[in-house]
């Protein structure tokens, strides 16, 4: 992969002059805890009943604020081959750990040299050694070589948790926020790094299968308090400002920017053609234009040309009854997504959060949700997310049969999906979907842009292509007077159901849409629009500013209402390989009007489904309460009963 044009190679020499140095930090160092405390058990004393001695306490002036710690030898080589006492041999698994590690320590000592070099600590260095740095210089020396040592603890991180990301497996470890983060030098911070690792494993790498999950949830820890110390600390320009590119591990370290493992999961799933889902005919439209939109993303760029120009769908929720086809749906985006990135050697990932990632530990089912979005949104990846079932998944707030894990699963969505620090690159998608979206906290809800009513066959057409298709091959049956297949024609489906939403569906909304119209006539301006809108807002106040972005945002969509050519797909060098600009031309050129048609479809549409949705959402409300008043008329009468 060539390096772009703001990377700088960090070569194999740099870095492998420093393996030897590496190789003796693991083998052994003394190190000093000063901030965090030793996790392994004191050795006790030999009279019975008498507990350890206390750290001693000098009593010299001007030593009493010193550590007294005595230096603890921190050997990880031995540690980390103990992690299977049965087998004296070195296993794979723990070659791999100590080959990683070491790699890890000699490209953060690379990457403190080249900071060093850019930001003039080198010279500074020199003037210390020799005795002549100036007074006046005195603070900024030490403000670098902080920096320095921010630099070469996230970078350490940063390697170990990327070269040991294919390694990893289905172990989990919680081993607790990091604490021995020392900021004076370069040296002094890896050995507390390593100090610290060594007491995590000597914690939870109590077998083999927890030896890569221990380091790789210290590297985590390590990268997030390092990252936020960073965010305050002065003069880290020279290593926010850099990214160092080391080709043979397809490695960029680019600030305190996690790297990850470009590369998709193995995805088993049983895929459906579109000619196998039957009815839901715009959101098997949507789908299959999604599916295109996603793989226009630029690789070097890290942006789509949707979303530059407008119209890309970064989150959506599909909803409808059981059994109307939502996995289904599923099945063929995935599949459709997959078979376009196989084409074009495009990594691609695909994930479901669902029931088992809520956890009973606090804040363990945040964390799973976080990393989740994080998997998703890796910039190196093609991804797709699906959340079903997110009513079961996702607590409403204040809600108090909600747990503190759907809580916490709530307020991280939020926060991904249109929160402050939200990017969107046109990388991935998100997909909600749900049986009783009227159960799904309102605020996450309106955060999906797009909307796919998932409502399975409708039409006489539709039962006869569904039966047909799941009757499958293994007949002989006659199939009558009747094109199979016929009826899903998406072009002609999908403009039926668009002329469709001309007029709302739902009786609340008709209403309010009637009477407008009425009163200013044909909805055909941008203030009649906007009236209407506003109509909308007194009938239901959760229509709020967040409703108006989805809608303009469903139009621009419209105005992309075009697929991507096939041949496009096939063949890559078409469109998919050309430089961004050039595809960026090439989308443009197909770009559709806006219609004041499209905006009233839009708007009624959108408006639809928060009517449906708040009429459900009262209706279950009113009934829940029905029953809890019967309940306790029926407790009351029992209770007189019993007294009398």
């Amino acid at each position: 992969m060539s390096l772009s044009s703001d990377e700088m190679e960090l070569r194999e020499e740099e870095i492998r002059k420093h393996y030897e140095a590496a190789a003796g930090m693991l083998e052994g160092i003394d190190h000093t805890p000063r901030i965090a405390a030793p996790k392994e058990a004191a050795t006790p004393e030999r009279s019975a009943g008498i507990g350890t001695r206390r750290r001693f306490r000098s009593t010299t002036p001007g030593l009493v604020t010193r550590s007294s710690a005595r230096p603890e030898g921190v050997r990880l080589v031995e540690r980390i081959e103990a992690a299977d006492e049965g087998d004296p041999l070195v296993s794979p698994t723990q070659a791999t750990v100590l080959h990683a590690l070491r790699r890890a320590i000699a490209v953060a000592l690379a990457v403190g040299e080249g900071f060093a070099e850019a930001s003039g600590l080198v010279e500074l260095k020199k003037e210390n050694l020799e005795g002549r740095l100036p007074e006046t210089r005195k603070a900024e020396f030490s403000e670098l070589l902080a920096a320095e040592a921010l630099a070469v603890m996230y970078s350490f991180g940063n390697a170990t948790s990327f070269l040991l990301a294919s390694s990893a497996g289905e172990a989990s470890v919680e081993i607790g926020a990091v604490e021995e983060v020392l900021t004076d030098n370069a040296p002094l911070a890896l050995h507390g790094c390593l100090w610290e690792l060594d007491q995590e494993l000597a914690t939870f790498a109590d077998e083999e299968t927890k030896l890569v999950a221990t380091v790789m949830a210290y590297a985590e820890q390590l990268m997030e308090k390092v990252a936020l110390r960073g965010q305050t600390a002065p003069r880290v320009g020279a290593f926010t400002g850099a990214k160092y590119r080391v080709k043979a591990d397809d490695l960029t370290i680019a600030g305190f920017t996690p790297a990850r493992k470009a590369k998709g999961s193995t995805l088993v799933m049983q895929f459906k053609k579109p000619n196998e889902v039957v009815g839901n005919h715009i959101a098997k439209y949507q789908a299959m234009r999604l599916a295109k939109m996603i793989m226009a993303y630029d690789f070097e760029r890290k942006l789509n040309p949707f979303v530059e120009l407008g119209g890309f769908i970064f989150t959506f929720m599909g909803d409808g009854a059981p059994g109307t086809g939502k996995t289904t749906l599923i099945q063929m985006m995935a599949g459709l997504v997959s078979e376009y990135c196989g084409v074009a050697g495009y990594p691609f990932r695909y994930q479901n959060f669902g029931i088992d990632n809520i956890d009973s530990y606090q804040g363990k089912s945040g964390q799973n949700a976080k990393a989740f979005i994080n998997n998703v949104l890796d910039p190196g990846v093609i991804g797709f997310g699906t959340v079903d079932d997110i009513d079961q998944i996702a607590g409403k707030r204040g809600d108090r049969q909600s747990s503190a894990g759907q809580q916490e699963v709530t307020a991280v969505l939020m926060e991904a999906f249109a929160g402050a620090n939200t990017v969107v690159r046109g990388n991935c998608t998100f997909g909600m979907f749900s049986n009783y979206p009227e159960n799904v906290d309102d605020a996450l809800r309106q955060r999906a842009g797009a909307r796919f009513l998932v409502d399975g066959p409708q039409t006489r057409e539709d039962y006869i292509d569904i039966l047909y298709l799941l009757m499958g091959k293994n007949h002989s049956l006659p199939l009558g007077d009747h094109e199979a297949y016929a009826a899903q024609e998406i072009k002609k489906a999908v403009s039926a159901s668009f002329e469709g939403h001309s007029k709302p569906h739902e009786a609340g909304l008709l209403e309010v849409f009637d009477r407008v119209q009425a009163e200013i006539g044909a909805l055909d301006t941008i203030a009649k629009v906007g009236r209407y809108l506003k109509a909308i807002q007194e009938a239901d106040e959760r229509f709020t500013g967040r409703a108006i972005k989805n809608i303009t945002d469903a139009v621009k969509v419209r105005a992309m209402d075009f697929e991507l050519p096939d041949e496009w797909m096939e063949e890559p060098e078409l469109f998919l390989f050309r430089p961004y600009d050039e595809k960026l031309g090439m989308v443009r050129e197909l770009r559709q009007p806006i219609t004041m048609e499209m905006v009233i479809q839009e708007v009624n549409r959108y408006a639809d489904s928060e009517f449906r949705y708040a009429d459900k959402s009262d209706e279950v409300a009113i009934d829940g309460m029905v029953r809890d008043f019967g309940r306790q008329e029926e407790a009351k009468r029992r209770y007189l009963e019993g007294k009398g």
